[in-house]
C-alpha cells in the first residue's frame, strides 16, 4: 500500500501529541496516513506492551490511520546506525510516502532526538539505489519522500510553519486520551510521571491554542524542517 503521509515516531503516543492534529486532517482530505511506532515504550512507567498495544490500536481507529506498524526497536537504546536504518529504509520503500513526519530534532526525552536523527538518516538512505533492501523476498526500489518535517513536542521549539487544525483538535485529544495507562487518571495507583500529571493536559492544550493563534487559529500545531521552504502563490500564506 503507498501512502501520503508516513509518520515515524519513537513511542506510541509521540504522533498523537505532536501531530494527531494534522494527521486526522489529513485523512479527512482524503489522503492514507500511517503511523510506525519504532519502540513499544517498555521503558515507560506507567502501562506495560500489552496495554500500550491496545492503546495504540484505539488510537489508530481514532484517527482513520491506513496502517500502524511497530518496529520493535528496544526502547531507549536503539541507535541510529545501519541495522536500524536499514529496518526504517524497507518500511520507507514498501510505502513510499511523499511526506514523512518525525519526532522533534530535540526534546526532554533523548530518544525524540535519535528518532528524529534516524527518520532524517533512513529518508536520505533510502533514495540511494546502491542499498538493497528486500520485502518478502523482492528487491525494492529505491525511494526518497518529497518532505521530511518534525514535529514539536513537550520542549519550547520555535516552528517554521504551523498547521491549523482548529477543526481536528478533539480528534486529537480522543487519540491522545485512548492511552489511558499514560495520562492522567485520578483511579490509577501507578506512580506519577511528567505526562501523567494533570497540569500536562493543560500544557498541551495551551500549547495548540499558542500555535493557532500565532497564525490567527483556534489550535495549531507546529513544525521544524531541515530545508527553506518554497511556495507557489505568495496568498496562500497566512
Amino acid at each position: 500500500m503507498k501512502l501520503d503521509i508516513l509518520v515515524l515516531a519513537a513511542h506510541p503516543d509521540d504522533a498523537e501529541l505532536g501531530c494527531g492534529g494534522t494527521i486526522a486532517k489529513q485523512v479527512a482530505l482524503g489522503h492514507k496516513v500511517g503511523v510506525v511506532d519504532l519502540t513499544r515504550g517498555e521503558l515507560g512507567t506507567r502501562g506495560t506492551i500489552e496495554t500500550r498495544a491496545k492503546e495504540a490500536k484505539d488510537s489508530a481507529s481514532i484517527l482513520g490511520l491506513s496502517v500502524r506498524a511497530n518496529l520493535g526497536f528496544k526502547d531507549g537504546f536503539f541507535v541510529n546506525d545501519e541495522a536500524h536504518q536499514l529496518a526504517v529504509i524497507r518500511l520507507i520503500r514498501k510505502f513510499q510516502p511523499d511526506i514523512v513526519l518525525a519526532n522533534a530534532i530535540y526534546d526532554r526525552h533523548p530518544d525524540h532526538g535519535k528518532g528524529s536523527e534516524l527518520a532524517f538518516s533512513a529518508c536520505f538512505y533510502s533514495g540511494l539505489t546502491k542499498i538493497e533492501t528486500k520485502d518478502e523476498g523482492k528487491v525494492q526500489a529505491a525511494w526518497r519522500p518529497k518532505h521530511l518535517y518534525h514535529f514539536i513536542q513537550s520542549q519550547m521549539i520555535k516552528p517554521d510553519f504551523v498547521v491549523d487544525v482548529s477543526d481536528f483538535w478533539e480528534t486529537k485529544m480522543n487519540a491522545v486520551r485512548a492511552f489511558k495507562t499514560q495520562f492522567y487518571d485520578p483511579t490509577s495507583d501507578e506512580p506519577e510521571t511528567f505526562i501523567s500529571n494533570p497540569g500536562f493536559m493543560k500544557l498541551l492544550e495551551s500549547r495548540g491554542q499558542e500555535f493557532g493563534y500565532s497564525i490567527g487559529a483556534k489550535y495549531g500545531e507546529g513544525f521544524t524542517v531541515r530545508k527553506v521552504i518554497g511556495v507557489d502563490d505568495i496568498f496562500s500564506l497566512r
